[in-house]
Protein backbone atom coordinates (compact mmCIF):
# COMPACT_ATOMS: atom_id res chain seq x y z
CA UNK A 1 0.00 0.00 0.00
CA UNK A 2 1.47 3.14 -1.00
CA UNK A 3 0.24 6.96 -0.80
CA UNK A 4 1.35 8.96 -3.49
CA UNK A 5 -0.30 10.64 -5.59
CA UNK A 6 1.45 11.79 -8.62
CA UNK A 7 1.74 7.59 -8.42
CA UNK A 8 -2.33 7.35 -8.59
CA UNK A 9 -2.20 9.85 -11.53
CA UNK A 10 0.53 8.01 -13.19
CA UNK A 11 -1.61 4.52 -12.96
CA UNK A 12 -5.24 5.48 -13.46
CA UNK A 13 -5.09 5.87 -16.99
CA UNK A 14 -3.73 2.61 -17.96
CA UNK A 15 -5.56 1.07 -15.06
CA UNK A 16 -9.39 1.81 -16.67
CA UNK A 17 -7.93 0.24 -20.39
CA UNK A 18 -11.26 -1.97 -21.23
CA UNK A 19 -14.57 -1.54 -19.38
CA UNK A 20 -18.32 -2.61 -20.68
CA UNK A 21 -21.33 -1.55 -19.03
CA UNK A 22 -23.48 -3.81 -16.78
CA UNK A 23 -26.73 -4.61 -16.91
CA UNK A 24 -28.10 -6.75 -13.79
CA UNK A 25 -31.43 -7.99 -12.06
CA UNK A 26 -31.26 -7.19 -8.46
CA UNK A 27 -34.09 -10.28 -8.00
CA UNK A 28 -33.44 -13.53 -7.12
CA UNK A 29 -30.64 -15.59 -9.24
CA UNK A 30 -31.26 -18.61 -10.79
CA UNK A 31 -29.20 -21.08 -8.97
CA UNK A 32 -25.84 -20.80 -10.46
CA UNK A 33 -26.78 -17.77 -13.14
CA UNK A 34 -24.59 -14.71 -13.84
CA UNK A 35 -26.96 -11.98 -13.00
CA UNK A 36 -25.56 -9.42 -15.86
CA UNK A 37 -27.35 -9.49 -19.56
CA UNK A 38 -24.97 -11.25 -21.71
CA UNK A 39 -22.76 -9.26 -23.82
CA UNK A 40 -19.96 -10.05 -26.39
CA UNK A 41 -16.31 -8.60 -24.71
CA UNK A 42 -15.00 -5.63 -26.42
CA UNK A 43 -11.34 -4.98 -26.98
CA UNK A 44 -9.31 -2.30 -28.27
CA UNK A 45 -5.57 -1.98 -28.27
CA UNK A 46 -3.62 0.85 -26.61
CA UNK A 47 -3.17 3.53 -28.66
CA UNK A 48 -0.69 5.60 -27.13
CA UNK A 49 0.76 5.88 -23.61
CA UNK A 50 -1.56 7.35 -20.91
CA UNK A 51 -0.33 10.79 -19.40
CA UNK A 52 1.57 11.02 -16.25
CA UNK A 53 1.57 13.05 -13.44
CA UNK A 54 3.46 16.03 -11.88
CA UNK A 55 7.56 14.73 -11.86
CA UNK A 56 6.45 11.27 -13.33
CA UNK A 57 8.41 10.17 -16.52
CA UNK A 58 6.74 7.26 -18.70
CA UNK A 59 8.79 4.32 -19.05
CA UNK A 60 8.73 3.54 -23.14
CA UNK A 61 7.39 0.19 -23.32
CA UNK A 62 5.98 -1.06 -26.77
CA UNK A 63 3.63 -3.92 -25.29
CA UNK A 64 2.61 -1.89 -22.52
CA UNK A 65 2.60 0.66 -20.31
CA UNK A 66 5.40 2.22 -17.48
CA UNK A 67 5.39 5.09 -15.30
CA UNK A 68 8.57 6.31 -12.50
CA UNK A 69 9.46 8.81 -10.23
CA UNK A 70 12.30 8.54 -7.45
CA UNK A 71 12.18 4.91 -5.97
CA UNK A 72 9.20 3.24 -8.12
CA UNK A 73 7.98 2.19 -11.20
CA UNK A 74 5.04 1.00 -12.36
CA UNK A 75 4.05 -1.42 -15.47
CA UNK A 76 0.82 -2.61 -17.06
CA UNK A 77 -0.07 -5.03 -19.89
CA UNK A 78 -1.71 -3.98 -22.62
CA UNK A 79 -3.79 -6.95 -23.82
CA UNK A 80 -5.48 -6.31 -27.44
CA UNK A 81 -7.84 -9.44 -27.32
CA UNK A 82 -5.01 -11.09 -29.75
CA UNK A 83 -4.50 -15.10 -29.63
CA UNK A 84 -1.56 -14.49 -32.30
CA UNK A 85 1.83 -15.35 -30.43
CA UNK A 86 3.61 -13.75 -32.42
CA UNK A 87 2.23 -10.38 -31.82
CA UNK A 88 3.30 -10.76 -28.37
CA UNK A 89 6.64 -8.77 -27.70
CA UNK A 90 8.59 -5.88 -25.84
CA UNK A 91 5.54 -6.25 -22.76
CA UNK A 92 6.64 -5.80 -19.42
CA UNK A 93 8.34 -9.21 -19.41
CA UNK A 94 11.35 -7.14 -21.43
CA UNK A 95 11.68 -4.41 -18.34
CA UNK A 96 11.81 -7.29 -15.70
CA UNK A 97 14.31 -9.15 -17.76
CA UNK A 98 16.39 -6.17 -18.45
CA UNK A 99 16.64 -5.88 -14.93
CA UNK A 100 17.38 -9.47 -14.19
CA UNK A 101 20.24 -9.25 -16.29
CA UNK A 102 21.81 -6.19 -14.95
CA UNK A 103 22.02 -8.65 -11.48
CA UNK A 104 25.31 -8.96 -10.34
CA UNK A 105 25.22 -10.89 -7.08
CA UNK A 106 21.46 -12.61 -6.14
CA UNK A 107 18.07 -13.05 -6.81
CA UNK A 108 15.40 -14.74 -5.73
CA UNK A 109 11.76 -15.44 -7.15
CA UNK A 110 8.57 -16.31 -5.61
CA UNK A 111 6.56 -16.97 -8.56
CA UNK A 112 2.71 -18.98 -8.50
CA UNK A 113 3.64 -19.57 -12.27
CA UNK A 114 6.83 -19.27 -14.48
CA UNK A 115 6.12 -20.17 -18.27
CA UNK A 116 7.86 -16.48 -19.60
CA UNK A 117 10.87 -17.42 -21.73
CA UNK A 118 11.90 -13.79 -21.50
CA UNK A 119 12.11 -14.12 -17.77
CA UNK A 120 13.34 -17.71 -17.85
CA UNK A 121 16.43 -16.91 -20.39
CA UNK A 122 17.63 -14.29 -17.84
CA UNK A 123 17.27 -15.97 -14.99
CA UNK A 124 19.47 -18.82 -16.64
CA UNK A 125 21.86 -16.27 -17.90
CA UNK A 126 22.25 -14.68 -14.64
CA UNK A 127 22.95 -18.45 -13.15
CA UNK A 128 25.79 -19.05 -16.05
CA UNK A 129 27.29 -15.75 -14.90
CA UNK A 130 27.50 -16.79 -11.17
CA UNK A 131 24.56 -14.83 -10.14
CA UNK A 132 22.76 -16.80 -6.81
CA UNK A 133 19.26 -17.61 -8.32
CA UNK A 134 16.64 -19.58 -5.97
CA UNK A 135 13.13 -19.71 -6.87
CA UNK A 136 9.97 -20.55 -4.38
CA UNK A 137 6.82 -21.89 -6.27
CA UNK A 138 3.68 -23.50 -6.27
CA UNK A 139 3.62 -27.37 -6.87
CA UNK A 140 0.67 -27.71 -9.16
CA UNK A 141 0.93 -24.42 -10.77
CA UNK A 142 4.75 -23.98 -10.90
CA UNK A 143 6.57 -27.43 -10.62
CA UNK A 144 3.87 -30.06 -11.76
CA UNK A 145 2.33 -27.36 -15.13
CA UNK A 146 3.64 -29.10 -18.36
CA UNK A 147 3.89 -25.36 -19.90
CA UNK A 148 6.26 -23.95 -16.51
CA UNK A 149 9.69 -23.46 -17.61
CA UNK A 150 10.84 -24.65 -13.77
CA UNK A 151 12.16 -27.39 -14.96
CA UNK A 152 14.95 -25.56 -17.29
CA UNK A 153 15.87 -23.43 -14.20
CA UNK A 154 16.25 -27.33 -12.18
CA UNK A 155 18.17 -28.70 -14.28
CA UNK A 156 20.63 -25.75 -14.40
CA UNK A 157 21.46 -26.10 -11.20
CA UNK A 158 18.75 -23.45 -9.91
CA UNK A 159 17.31 -24.50 -6.19
CA UNK A 160 13.68 -24.80 -6.09
CA UNK A 161 11.24 -25.13 -3.10
CA UNK A 162 7.45 -25.79 -3.44
CA UNK A 163 5.01 -25.88 -1.17
CA UNK A 164 4.09 -29.38 -1.44
CA UNK A 165 0.28 -28.88 -0.33
CA UNK A 166 -3.24 -28.52 -1.94
CA UNK A 167 -3.26 -24.43 -0.75
CA UNK A 168 -1.41 -22.53 -2.65
CA UNK A 169 2.03 -20.26 -2.84
CA UNK A 170 0.31 -17.46 -4.77
CA UNK A 171 3.32 -14.64 -4.39
CA UNK A 172 4.50 -12.98 -7.22
CA UNK A 173 7.87 -11.34 -6.59
CA UNK A 174 11.80 -11.00 -7.18
CA UNK A 175 13.78 -9.22 -5.56
CA UNK A 176 17.28 -8.24 -6.93
CA UNK A 177 20.78 -7.39 -5.86
CA UNK A 178 18.74 -6.60 -2.16
CA UNK A 179 18.10 -3.30 -3.47
CA UNK A 180 15.15 -3.88 -5.26
CA UNK A 181 11.74 -5.92 -5.37
CA UNK A 182 9.20 -6.18 -8.08
CA UNK A 183 5.45 -7.33 -7.05
CA UNK A 184 2.41 -6.80 -8.19
CA UNK A 185 -0.62 -9.12 -9.61
CA UNK A 186 1.38 -10.18 -12.74
CA UNK A 187 2.29 -14.07 -13.24
CA UNK A 188 5.35 -14.56 -14.97
CA UNK A 189 3.53 -16.39 -17.86
CA UNK A 190 2.41 -15.47 -21.42
CA UNK A 191 -0.95 -15.44 -20.38
CA UNK A 192 -0.24 -13.03 -17.78
CA UNK A 193 1.95 -10.64 -19.60
CA UNK A 194 0.15 -10.59 -23.46
CA UNK A 195 -3.59 -11.87 -22.36
CA UNK A 196 -4.33 -10.31 -19.11
CA UNK A 197 -4.93 -6.78 -17.36
CA UNK A 198 -2.01 -6.81 -14.94
CA UNK A 199 0.12 -4.71 -12.77
CA UNK A 200 3.70 -4.58 -11.49
CA UNK A 201 5.47 -2.17 -9.32
CA UNK A 202 9.43 -1.79 -8.50
CA UNK A 203 10.46 -0.88 -5.50
CA UNK A 204 13.71 0.90 -4.93
CA UNK A 205 13.51 0.19 -0.92
CA UNK A 206 15.83 -1.39 1.47
CA UNK A 207 13.04 -1.50 4.05
CA UNK A 208 10.41 -3.27 1.42
CA UNK A 209 13.37 -5.34 0.43
CA UNK A 210 14.20 -6.83 4.12
CA UNK A 211 10.48 -7.08 3.99
CA UNK A 212 9.92 -9.26 1.31
CA UNK A 213 13.35 -11.28 2.16
CA UNK A 214 11.90 -12.34 5.41
CA UNK A 215 9.17 -13.78 3.76
CA UNK A 216 11.13 -15.87 0.98
CA UNK A 217 13.25 -16.93 3.43
CA UNK A 218 10.35 -18.42 5.77
CA UNK A 219 9.10 -20.44 2.54
CA UNK A 220 12.89 -21.16 1.03
CA UNK A 221 14.89 -21.63 3.70
CA UNK A 222 12.05 -22.71 6.90
CA UNK A 223 9.36 -24.08 4.48
CA UNK A 224 6.90 -22.16 5.60
CA UNK A 225 3.66 -21.78 3.96
CA UNK A 226 0.75 -20.36 4.49
CA UNK A 227 -1.15 -20.39 8.00
CA UNK A 228 2.44 -22.13 9.14
CA UNK A 229 4.33 -18.56 8.23
CA UNK A 230 5.38 -16.37 11.15
CA UNK A 231 4.40 -12.79 11.47
CA UNK A 232 7.16 -11.34 11.30
CA UNK A 233 7.35 -8.46 8.61
CA UNK A 234 10.11 -6.56 9.85
CA UNK A 235 9.23 -3.20 8.40
CA UNK A 236 5.35 -3.07 8.16
CA UNK A 237 4.76 0.28 7.72
CA UNK A 238 7.77 3.06 6.71
CA UNK A 239 7.95 6.26 4.80
CA UNK A 240 10.27 6.19 1.49
CA UNK A 241 11.64 9.49 0.71
CA UNK A 242 8.50 10.98 1.94
CA UNK A 243 5.94 8.48 0.58
CA UNK A 244 3.72 5.85 3.64
CA UNK A 245 4.30 2.18 2.50
CA UNK A 246 3.09 -0.52 4.64
CA UNK A 247 3.83 -4.09 3.53
CA UNK A 248 1.66 -7.08 4.44
CA UNK A 249 1.10 -10.66 3.63
CA UNK A 250 -1.35 -13.43 3.60
CA UNK A 251 -2.50 -15.27 5.80
CA UNK A 252 -0.21 -14.48 8.75
CA UNK A 253 -0.40 -10.52 8.49
CA UNK A 254 -4.53 -9.96 8.84
CA UNK A 255 -4.82 -8.58 5.46
CA UNK A 256 -8.89 -7.63 5.41
CA UNK A 257 -8.44 -6.25 8.56
CA UNK A 258 -5.56 -4.07 7.08
CA UNK A 259 -7.95 -3.25 3.68
CA UNK A 260 -10.97 -2.55 6.34
CA UNK A 261 -9.11 -0.05 8.22
CA UNK A 262 -7.82 2.04 4.47
CA UNK A 263 -10.77 1.59 2.46
CA UNK A 264 -12.92 2.16 5.98
CA UNK A 265 -11.14 5.42 5.98
CA UNK A 266 -12.18 6.62 2.52
CA UNK A 267 -13.93 10.45 2.67
CA UNK A 268 -14.19 11.12 -0.84
CA UNK A 269 -13.77 8.27 -3.58
CA UNK A 270 -13.63 4.08 -4.03
CA UNK A 271 -11.74 3.45 -7.02
CA UNK A 272 -11.31 -1.13 -7.68
CA UNK A 273 -10.24 -3.51 -10.16
CA UNK A 274 -11.35 -6.68 -8.65
CA UNK A 275 -10.32 -10.16 -10.82
CA UNK A 276 -12.24 -11.94 -7.63
CA UNK A 277 -14.41 -9.84 -5.28
CA UNK A 278 -15.86 -12.66 -2.64
CA UNK A 279 -15.27 -10.86 0.93
CA UNK A 280 -18.70 -9.75 2.20
CA UNK A 281 -17.35 -7.98 5.18
CA UNK A 282 -15.57 -5.30 2.72
CA UNK A 283 -18.76 -5.13 0.16
CA UNK A 284 -20.41 -3.98 3.46
CA UNK A 285 -17.81 -1.57 4.25
CA UNK A 286 -18.00 -0.19 0.52
CA UNK A 287 -21.89 -0.11 0.79
CA UNK A 288 -21.52 2.00 4.13
CA UNK A 289 -19.19 4.59 2.98
CA UNK A 290 -20.91 5.49 -0.31
CA UNK A 291 -24.37 5.73 1.61
CA UNK A 292 -21.98 8.38 3.33
CA UNK A 293 -21.12 10.18 0.35
CA UNK A 294 -18.13 8.24 -0.77
CA UNK A 295 -17.58 8.45 -4.97
CA UNK A 296 -17.46 4.58 -5.62
CA UNK A 297 -16.37 2.70 -9.07
CA UNK A 298 -15.32 -0.70 -9.87
CA UNK A 299 -13.94 -2.94 -12.32
CA UNK A 300 -14.99 -6.51 -12.41
CA UNK A 301 -13.36 -9.82 -14.26
CA UNK A 302 -16.22 -10.78 -16.92
CA UNK A 303 -16.08 -14.33 -15.78
CA UNK A 304 -15.26 -14.02 -11.80
CA UNK A 305 -18.26 -11.42 -11.94
CA UNK A 306 -20.68 -13.83 -12.57
CA UNK A 307 -19.42 -16.47 -10.12
CA UNK A 308 -22.00 -17.19 -7.66
CA UNK A 309 -20.11 -15.73 -4.53
CA UNK A 310 -19.33 -12.35 -6.35
CA UNK A 311 -19.77 -9.14 -4.72
CA UNK A 312 -20.41 -7.29 -7.90
CA UNK A 313 -24.62 -7.82 -8.22
CA UNK A 314 -25.14 -6.48 -4.29
CA UNK A 315 -22.98 -3.34 -5.09
CA UNK A 316 -24.77 -2.66 -8.76
CA UNK A 317 -28.22 -3.49 -6.67
CA UNK A 318 -26.77 -0.89 -3.94
CA UNK A 319 -27.16 1.93 -6.67
CA UNK A 320 -23.22 1.76 -6.98
CA UNK A 321 -20.91 2.21 -10.43
CA UNK A 322 -19.84 -1.18 -11.82
CA UNK A 323 -18.27 -1.90 -15.13
CA UNK A 324 -17.05 -5.76 -16.25
CA UNK A 325 -14.18 -5.56 -18.76
CA UNK A 326 -14.61 -6.38 -22.10
CA UNK A 327 -11.11 -8.38 -22.72
CA UNK A 328 -11.63 -11.93 -23.88
CA UNK A 329 -9.04 -13.04 -21.96
CA UNK A 330 -8.57 -11.98 -17.90
CA UNK A 331 -8.78 -8.83 -15.63
CA UNK A 332 -6.18 -10.23 -13.40
CA UNK A 333 -5.77 -6.98 -11.84
CA UNK A 334 -6.22 -6.90 -7.54
CA UNK A 335 -5.95 -2.78 -6.76
CA UNK A 336 -8.09 -0.39 -4.84
CA UNK A 337 -7.42 3.56 -5.17
CA UNK A 338 -8.24 5.46 -1.75
CA UNK A 339 -9.21 9.45 -2.07
CA UNK A 340 -6.92 9.55 -5.24
CA UNK A 341 -3.82 9.47 -2.92
CA UNK A 342 -3.61 5.94 -1.47
CA UNK A 343 -3.24 2.98 -3.73
CA UNK A 344 -3.15 -0.95 -2.08
CA UNK A 345 -2.00 -3.59 -5.05
CA UNK A 346 -0.52 -7.28 -5.40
Amino acid sequence: MLRNSTLRRAALPALLLISALIVASCGPAAPGGPGPAERPPTTRPPTSAPPVGAGVSAINVPGGFGAQKGFWQVFFTAPTGSSDESTYTAGIDTQLAAAIDGATGTIDVAAYELNNERITEALLDAHARGVTVRVVTDDEAGVEDEEATISQLSAAGIPVVDDDRSALMHNKFVIIDSTVVWTGSWNFTINGTYRNNNNAIALRSSRAVASFQTEFDEMFTDGEFGPRSSADTPNPSFTQDGTPIRVVFAPEDEVTAVLAEVIGGATSSIRFMAFSFTLDDLRDLIIQRAAAGVEVEGIFDRLGSRRDFSEMIPFVCAGLSMREDGNPFILHHKVFIIDDDTVLTG
